[in-house]
């Protein structure tokens, strides 16, 4: 699957960094030619080289570019259809934090070859959730929670994120502040299954 993430950091470098910015991180990281495809197959140390490079060309820990991709994968203008699927998925915030762990099933639905980590979401009280990822891509939680963050504001909730790293993989505590903390996105849901949740 590492041609769907190559090409991701790709898109998101271009369009938020513009493209001579690319260029100066496939250089780095040696690559070429510059351009990834989604359905191809990439060696994992590629997809490491280019994740330093990124780094180093924009003077950040990897970890917080990749929350900064979990954002862009929900808010940019290029990726709505990221973001429309995810809404399909849940009637409020709370219902899209549980629609989460079938997000490895729904992606492979698409593309055969994407194992995203496995998702597991449990309430630990009222308003406070944590979110398990256990899998081969241990930076995955940080995409994940850039992309919950963005999802929060989407919905109009207030919450707050707090990230670890536990053994293989990581963990978010997800604490809802404020529910109607803001005006939401506008959204129609569709057809859904029963108790608002997607259906395949």
């Amino acid at each position: 699957m590492h041609g769907l993430i190559n090409r991701t950091l790709q898109v998101f470098i271009v369009d938020t960094y513009g493209a001579a910015c690319w260029a100066v991180v496939v250089r780095r990281a040696e690559v070429a030619p510059p351009e990834f495809e989604a359905l191809l197959r990439y060696d994992a140390e590629l997809t490491d080289r280019l994740m330093e490079a990124i780094a180093t060309e924009l003077g950040r820990p990897i970890d917080a570019v990749l929350e900064d991709v979990g954002t862009y994968l929900v808010s940019h203008p290029n990726a709505q259809a990221i973001r429309r699927l995810l809404r399909f998925c849940g009637t409020d915030f709370v219902d899209f934090l549980y629609s989460l762990e079938d997000l490895p099933d729904r992606a492979r639905l698409v593309l055969l070859d994407v194992h995203l980590p496995e998702i597991d979401v449990t309430e630990e009280r009222e308003d406070r959730f944590v979110i398990r990822c256990r899998g081969d891509l241990p930076w995955f939680s940080h995409l994940l929670a850039g992309l919950v963050r963005a999802m929060a504001d989407d919905y109009g909730v207030l919450a707050v994120l707090e990230h670890a790293r536990v053994a293989g993989g990581g963990s978010l505590h997800v604490s809802i502040i404020q529910s109607d903390y803001a005006e939401e996105r506008d959204f129609v849901l569709g057809s859904l299954g029963r108790g608002g949740r997607c259906t395949q």
